[in-house]
C-alpha cells in the first residue's frame, strides 16, 4: 500500500509517516499542494493521500480540487488532516471530494479507524 502525506510541518509529516509505515504503508511526502501534485506525477496514484488544509503556495483544499478534477486519481482515497474545526470547512472539503476529515490533534487509532472506514485498511 502506498500513501502520500502533504503538510508544511516537518513534524506532522514525520508523525503521520511513522503511523502509516507502522501500518505497512510505503510513504512519500510533500510540503504543499503544488509539490504534492508534482509528487503524484512521480509516484502515480497512491492508495491514500493525507493532506493538511493550511499550507503556503497551494493549500489542501486547492490540492483536493485539482486531484478530484483528474480521473487518474479517482481510486485514491483522500483524507484532510487539519486544525480547521469549523463544520463549514468540513462540509466544503467533503463536498469537494475528500473521503474523510480528521482534526488535529489526533491519535494513531483515529487515523487507523478513518483508513478502515475508507476501505484502505481492513479491520
Amino acid at each position: 500500500m502506498r500513501a502520500l502525506v502533504i503538510d508544511d510541518s516537518r513534524a506532522m509529516r514525520s508523525i503521520l509517516g511513522q503511523i502509516l509505515k507502522g501500518m505497512g504503508f510505503e510513504v512519500a511526502d510533500a510540503v504543499n499542494g503544488r509539490e504534492g501534485l508534482a509528487r503524484l506525477k512521480e509516484i502515480g496514484p497512491p492508495d491514500v493521500i493525507l493532506v493538511d488544509w493550511n499550507m503556503p503556495v497551494m493549500n489542501g483544499y486547492e490540492f483536493l480540487c485539482a486531484v478530484r478534477a483528474d480521473p487518474v486519481y479517482n481510486d485514491s482515497r483522500l483524507m484532510m488532516v487539519t486544525t480547521e474545526t469549523e463544520m463549514e470547512q468540513m462540509i466544503k472539503a467533503l463536498s469537494a471530494g475528500a473521503n474523510e476529515y480528521v482534526m488535529k490533534p489526533f491519535t494513531k487509532e483515529v487515523i487507523r479507524e478513518k483508513l478502515e472506514l475508507m476501505g484502505v485498511l481492513t479491520a
